[in-house]
């Protein structure tokens, strides 16, 4: 929906991404004001296979520990608890998270722990 330069996106997707390209493909339309996303997104995979997916990012990832960081998944939340030795890793744990699909969020409460 259009009004007065102000744009407002509505529906349902399965993957972050596709939230911020719809938003993306919006922003930048000369004569827009602003754009209110209030796209969701709604997963057809069960919490449980959300939080396999993204442990399994975790192990098949070079950079992770991934024995450090436990997951949880609560109607497309995800948090992550643990402690890694950088905040490329840690930064790293969040991106897995956001690329498995259903997530609509991402709580990284992973703490950075140098040698």
């Amino acid at each position: 929906m259009v009004e007065n330069g102000w744009i407002t996106l509505d529906g349902e997707v399965e993957w972050q991404y596709q939230k911020n390209s719809a938003f993306d493909a919006v922003y930048g339309l000369i004569g827009v004001k602003g754009v209110l996303n209030r796209i969701t997104i709604k997963s057809r995979i069960s919490p449980e296979d959300i939080k396999k997916k993204i442990e399994t990012a975790f192990q098949r990832n070079a950079q992770l520990d991934a024995q450090k960081i436990t997951v949880s998944v609560n109607q497309g939340k995800v948090t992550l608890l643990g402690s890694v030795h950088s905040w490329a890793e840690r930064d790293e744990a969040s991106t897995a998270a956001w690329a498995a699909p259903g997530v609509s969020e991402v709580v990284n409460n992973v703490t950075v722990a140098p040698w």
